[in-house]
């Protein structure tokens, strides 16, 4: 398949470069920087960040471009830079007409417009491809600002099911897919919906990073990972909208010889649920990336206890490629982007169908199965994503 080189690409999305957790939106433009050259832009600073968070790292070094005191184009790799915007928007969520939010959204996109082509003049960049990560409001009018040559729409979770987006964006997403050039999405769920406003809407499937997760290296058993066994474990954010609490305190009380590791930070529901006070269920706090796969290498099952809502319906899940690349047995909740993933993933639709799923998938854990799951992960790599979102940006240059 052809690939786009030697053009310049800018990627604006809702996650900072300096965000600490993986990101989608940073893999493909990693992957976009093989090739061409990239200028990855962060969010802008608005007023209510600037308020509450000044006691951040982060937000301090943006406060200093600012002021001119700290450079605002930083480089990453010799293709690849992060931009710090130069400019701030006005927070305007709050306001209750989606006509007057997007009058001042229109204002804060010509002053991020403006910041944006501030940075490409000093990079030289020319006849620019914009790939947006999802960020309905800041895009909104980037490609009537900038005129790229070509603009990208990229969703990768139904936002509209938060109540931040759902405010405003359930009116104005459906505009802003439509205004795009391309429209692509990592779930075939989220495709979908995309083609409902955007008839140049494509699936091009979902990354992992592959070298991270190598079931060929032995890592020492972390030490909050008990040994009594089987270990039943989760890697990832711990928040209710997304993973059923109830489910895994059923799940815990039902077996409760079962070791039931729980690795990622919690939100207050979590905090605050049955599961603390249940002796088999395990909360080891946030770890780092690379600390990821010694627990995944330690569980006996991987788990996805997904809550099945209009956030996560369509939800493509990293982290069922990151068990499957480490050759374990995995039981996630059934929903229609898992039908993929049904010959390697055991799909359970509540706690009786997980402990049958999981003791199945003890049962029938073997070498044949675990080198099977690996490749079948090795297929879900960023070189092969991006593959296909050039092939859908070449399918619009050539109508």
């Amino acid at each position: 398949m052809p690939i786009i080189q030697n053009r310049d690409i800018v990627v604006i999305g809702l996650q900072q470069w300096y965000t600490s957790i993986g990101s989608n939106c940073k893999n493909i433009a990693t992957e976009f920087a093989r090739h061409n050259r990239v200028l990855y832009v962060n969010a802008p600073l608005d007023r209510k960040t600037i308020h509450h968070g000044k006691a951040d790292v982060n937000v301090q070094y943006h406060l200093q471009v600012l002021n001119g005191s700290k450079p605002g184009i930083v480089e990453i790799s010799p293709r690849l830079w992060n931009y710090y915007p130069d400019t701030v928007l006005e927070s305007l969520n709050w306001l209750p007409s989606t006509t007057l939010f997007n009058w001042g959204n229109k204002l804060n996109n010509r002053r991020f417009a403006n910041s944006i082509r501030r940075a490409l003049k000093t990079l030289g960049f020319k006849d620019v491809i914009v790939f947006n990560d999802n960020d309905i409001f800041r895009g909104f009018y980037i490609k009537d600002y900038l005129q790229p040559a070509t603009y990208v729409y990229y969703s990768r979770d139904y936002l509209l099911g938060v109540p931040y987006w759902a405010k405003h964006g359930r009116t104005l997403e459906p505009l802003h897919i439509a205004r795009a050039d391309v429209a692509v999405a990592n779930s075939a769920y989220l495709a979908e919906m995309l083609r409902q406003y955007n008839p140049n809407s494509y699936y091009v499937g979902q990354g992992c990073d592959l070298q991270r997760f190598n079931p060929h290296i032995h890592y020492p058993r972390p030490a909050d990972v008990p040994l009594e066994r089987p270990v039943i474990g989760y890697v990832g954010a711990l928040k209710s909208l997304r993973l059923d609490i109830q489910l895994l305190v059923s799940i815990a009380r039902q077996r409760p010889g079962w070791q039931i590791v729980l690795v990622g930070p919690e939100d207050e529901d979590f905090q605050q649920s049955a599961l603390h006070s249940l002796p088999n269920v395990h909360f080891t706090g946030s770890k780092g990336l690379d600390q990821l796969p010694a627990y995944i290498q330690s569980f006996d099952v991987c788990i996805n206890p997904q809550i099945v809502n209009e956030v996560t319906v369509g939800n493509y899940p990293l982290k069922i490629d990151e068990y499957l690349a480490m050759g374990k047995p995995v039981v996630a909740t059934y929903t229609k982007t898992m039908e993929m993933f049904s010959e390697h993933v055991y799909l359970a639709a509540d706690a009786e169908g997980y402990i049958r799923m999981i003791e199945q998938a003890m049962r029938e854990n073997n070498k044949e199965k675990q080198e099977s799951n690996i490749r079948f992960a090795a297929t879900h790599t960023w070189e092969n994503s991006v593959a296909a979102i050039y092939q859908a940006i070449r399918h619009h240059q050539q109508q």
